[in-house]
């Protein structure tokens, strides 16, 4: 039987019940096809279960150097298996709130793989929601107004490079790990492996990054990525940058063996395991899309204009499938102004270069805006200011100095072009950053804001100050 909709959203990820609960509160009669759990990859696979462990294994750091702050405590000891439950708790306690707003916002939630059809007897166009169901249980037709593709991605890998889910991991097999390795290689040196090579380097691993680039991070600001780079060394994390994996020299007994070529010479790494971590790739596969004119680009996402409308005009795609920042904040944001669109509320674009963008490692860092680098090759003429944590109370008082706030400016305007920071909670300060870009701040404005003292977001104020040289304790 067909069951009618103004909007059917196929992928319950952050970006597609942010956007179910949008188009409930603008009166949509809704549904979401999740073939997995609502939450998506964020909530299961993702953000959320990486983050408490993060958060264990800087419990765990803490511990170990309690006798700095006056605390003598007896050796501690990890309890991985208990690690592991308690991110499996915060993960359940947020799905089962995710579950109950669909039931608030009255979304209808289809637990099965959607599929776009074409033209048919349900309707003259594509976009009917063909729902598979596990069990077997006839196909549920869902005949809808409009769609929102908001499938997400999953990890890459290297050509050649299989993953077996024990000795060769992506991030998703890393999470369901049961007990440490003594040792890892991570192959990829962006956000997830650097926060992956921070946390176990704090719980006791030893860990070694291969990076093809010439540097670790390198979307991020230079000086962020060289410092990361220094303070993960300081950890034991061995760096190799510009090497090339050969995926063919991969051996496995009970460990890993693989070689990669390093400034033209040959380097063999030996290892309990192998994280690969270099990038996510867009699932489209299996979806409809055949059924559709909607266009799969080379780079293997939907392409879409900025109101998120495929070659499809009722058919819109967000988040992750449709390339971009992949970030769970931007899901959203995408899906909430794809909503207004349809429901012609006239939504205001979202400018991209306003958009933070976080690493959880330890040291945290995040950034808004451009690099220095960027902002020089688009001509601008800049003008920095920069504070250490070690100028700053508070950083002390908590016994984390490392790191820095960094801005950039327009000389000739004034204008704030980036904001990039390294340092204790920094992901939590990047807030008023990504503020002062939406509200075109300049440093001077950002300078005259009474910021409290003793607290880390003073290093934003003098960082402001620094960049005419006004900084008062640095």
């Amino acid at each position: 039987m067909a069951q009618d909709y103004d909007l059917v959203i196929i992928g319950g990820g952050t970006g597609g019940y942010v956007a179910a609960i949008r188009a409930s509160q603008l009166g949509l009669k809704t549904a979401v096809v999740e073939k997995g759990k609502l939450g998506g990859t964020c909530l299961h696979q993702g953000c959320i279960p990486s983050k408490a462990l993060l958060r264990s294994a800087e419990i765990f750091r803490q511990a170990k150097e309690a006798d700095k702050y006056g605390v003598s405590v007896s050796e501690p000891v990890i309890n991985f298996l208990k690690v592991q439950e308690r991110k499996q708790n915060i993960i359940d306690t947020l799905h089962k709130g995710v579950q109950g707003l669909m039931k608030k916002g009255k979304i209808d939630v289809y637990e099965g793989t959607g599929r776009i059809l074409g033209p048919s007897i349900f309707s003259p166009t594509a976009g009917t929601v063909s729902v598979e169901f596990e069990n077997g249980d006839e196909n549920e037709m869902l005949v809808p107004k409009n769609v929102i593709i908001a499938t997400g991605s999953k990890p890459k890998t290297l050509p050649g490079l299989k993953l077996d889910g024990d000795l060769v991991m992506s991030s998703d097999h890393a999470l369901e790990m049961e007990e440490l390795p003594a040792s890892i290689v991570i192959v990829g040196g962006g956000v997830i492996g650097i926060e992956w090579a921070s946390m176990l380097a704090d719980f006791g691993v030893k860990v070694d990054v291969i990076e093809y680039m010439d540097r670790i991070l390198p979307t991020e600001d230079k000086d962020v990525a060289k410092e990361m780079a220094r303070h993960l060394k300081q950890k034991n994390i061995t760096i190799h940058t510009g090497a090339k994996v050969a995926p063919e020299s991969l051996r496995k007994e009970t460990g890993i063996e693989i070689t990669a070529e390093i400034n033209g010479e040959q380097k063999t790494f030996s290892a309990d395991k192998m994280l690969v971590s270099v990038g996510r790739e867009a699932n489209v596969a299996n979806i409809g899309l055949e059924n559709t004119d909607i266009v799969v680009n080379e780079r293997g996402v939907i392409q879409v204009n900025e109101a998120y409308q495929t070659k499809e005009s009722h058919i819109y795609a967000i988040g992750d499938v449709i390339g971009g920042m992949q970030l769970a904040h931007v899901a959203s944001h995408e899906g909430i102004k794809a909503v207004e669109h349809m429901a012609d509320q006239k939504p205001e674009p979202i400018r991209y270069e306003e958009i933070p963008s976080c690493v959880y490692s330890s040291p945290e860092a995040a950034s808004v805006g451009l690099t220095e680098t960027e902002a020089t090759e688009k001509g601008y003429q800049v003008k920095t200011g920069k504070m250490p944590f070690t100028a700053i109370g508070k950083a002390l008082v908590h016994g984390e100095s490392a790191g820095f706030v960094k801005v950039i400016a327009d000389k000739e305007t004034d204008d704030i072009l980036g904001i990039h920071m390294i340092g204790p909670h920094v992901t939590d300060m990047i807030s008023e950053a990504g503020l002062a870009k939406v509200l075109d701040a300049t440093p001077w404005e950002i300078g005259e804001t009474i910021h409290p003292h003793p607290t880390l977001s003073e290093a934003i104020g003098e960082a402001a100050l620094a960049v005419d040289g006004k900084q008062i304790h640095g």
